[in-house]
């Protein structure tokens, strides 16, 4: 147990050696420092094969279907994602489950002198040391290489062409749903973020998106074409056949590059999630036969039945109920609000609200006010969040004067549950849904945990 202790303490030792490095909120827009970092490392990136995903929506879900089929398959695999809920070893998981302690204090000890002779390259030639992501990029390649896998599932942080994760080859280029989000960094039209995302299409890649904006398709198509990759987009390719709600999620049956799957159990909710788990299966069967392969039933079964995706409508209370939802724009928004009509039979909701500075609170409102009975806004624990106050009126602005009363700003996020819920209980058919940053949401997990609401 000391050791077990010990091993939490180092691990935990890293990541705030990381915190001290320039944050995600400000990404630099280069690869030539993860790319020195991973050179003088011997190249980590390159000891398995890597499919790698990008979108604005759905890249965790679909990126933890990916990896569980692949599982499910009998490969041994690493998973990148961004960001955590909880505690950042979520962010790269060997086999499933994450990182383990001893193994990130071990890469980290052995990794980080090199990452400090690129710290002063970079800082000798006038330009920012390795940022936080750049330097958990590295670490993740680093324990992938060390576990070691067969095969990477690697998730974007942000955008695609200038993402540290993109220093990685992939085989296969997975694109979820394109939408407005990130506009200072990546562009303020559809079309400027996906050639962005376009980014990580590499030659002869083959590429597989979720249904898109003609505009982002126009892109990803002509992107492809120049790297003399192969093509397959949703409604064309592959496609959900069918979805049903059943318990615990829904039944889908797909479509595939090479056969039909039918009557697949999801233990996700919403439409959106069918969707993701479409491209999911395009995806490993463009990774493991060409798109020319038809997969094994069971294998199927197994690795999407055991999918799971925290934070995605993911249920932490159930007496009343408390949904937790990462929808952090409008996109997110109107995927959960058709997800809580289409699964859910509640007669009022109040959702928990909390957003960080830049995000689209108007339009975010706008998704979920059609669904809400009452709004309790408050403010995630970073340093990007907008104000209770200030954000509360931003709401009461957006969900005009009618629905405006039931906009309350309270400050604690643990109080605002509590008020919440209160509110839940004193009538039948009433829920809470925790929803506008992941950040927010992980707290909110973190507070059921500890008070012990019941997970399902």
């Amino acid at each position: 147990m000391t050791d077990e202790l010990d091993f939490t303490d180092a691990a935990d030792a890293v990541y705030r050696s990381l915190l001290e490095r320039v944050g995600e909120a400000a990404p630099e827009r280069r690869l030539d420092a993860t790319r020195r970092a991973v050179e003088i490392l011997g190249d980590p990136h390159r000891a398995a094969p890597v499919i790698h995903i990008t979108g604005t929506n759905g890249k965790t879900s679909t990126s933890r279907m990916i990896e569980s089929i692949l599982r499910a398959g009998g490969l041994r695999t690493g998973l990148m994602t961004s960001p955590h809920l909880e505690r950042f070893t979520e962010r790269i998981l060997i086999d499933g489950a994450p990182v383990a302690d001893e193994a990130v204090a071990r890469n980290w000890e052995e990794i980080e002198p090199f990452v400090a002779i690129v710290d002063a390259e970079l800082e000798a030639a006038g330009t920012p040391r390795v940022t936080f992501f750049e330097a958990l990029t590295v670490l993740a390649f680093a324990c992938f290489a060390d576990a070691p896998v067969d095969v990477v599932v690697l998730e974007v942080g942000m955008g695609g062409e200038w993402d540290s994760t993109n220093v990685a080859d992939g085989q296969v280029a997975v694109f979820t749903p394109i939408a407005l989000d990130h506009e200072s960094a990546l562009g303020t039209t559809i079309a400027q973020i996906a050639r962005t995302k376009a980014g990580i299409i590499k030659p002869e890649s083959a590429v597989v998106t979720a249904f898109q904006a003609p505009e982002a398709l126009t892109v990803l198509r002509d992107a492809t074409a120049a790297q003399g990759g192969t093509f397959a987009v949703e409604g064309g390719a592959f496609a959900v056949l069918d979805s049903r709600v059943a318990v615990g999620g829904q039944l889908i049956s797909v479509k595939g590059l090479a056969g039909e799957y039918r009557d697949l159990a999801l233990p996700l909710f919403g439409r959106h999630q069918a969707e993701n788990a479409a491209v999911a299966i395009a995806a490993v069967e463009s990774f493991l036969g060409a798109g020319t392969m038809r997969m094994a039933d069971e294998v199927l079964q197994q690795g999407l039945g055991a999918v799971t995706s925290p934070g995605r409508l993911q249920m932490v209370g159930t007496e009343p109920p408390v949904l937790v939802d990462a929808a952090h724009n409008p996109h997110g928004a109107a995927s959960l609000a058709a997800a809580l009509e289409e699964y859910f039979d509640f007669d009022e909701v109040a959702f928990v609200l909390g957003v960080l500075a830049g995000k689209d609170v108007a339009g975010i409102t706008a998704a979920l006010a059609p669904h809400a009975t009452r709004f309790i806004v408050t403010a995630p624990d970073s340093d990007r969040a907008i104000g209770a106050e200030e954000l509360a009126a931003s709401v009461a602005r957006a969900v005009g004067p009618e629905l405006a009363a039931n906009v309350e700003a309270v400050e604690r996020l643990d109080d605002a549950l509590d008020e919440a819920r209160a509110w839940a209980e004193a009538a039948p058919k009433r829920a809470v849904v925790v929803a506008g940053s992941i950040v927010l949401v992980g707290e909110a997990i973190a507070v059921a945990a500890d008070r012990e609401w019941g997970r399902s």
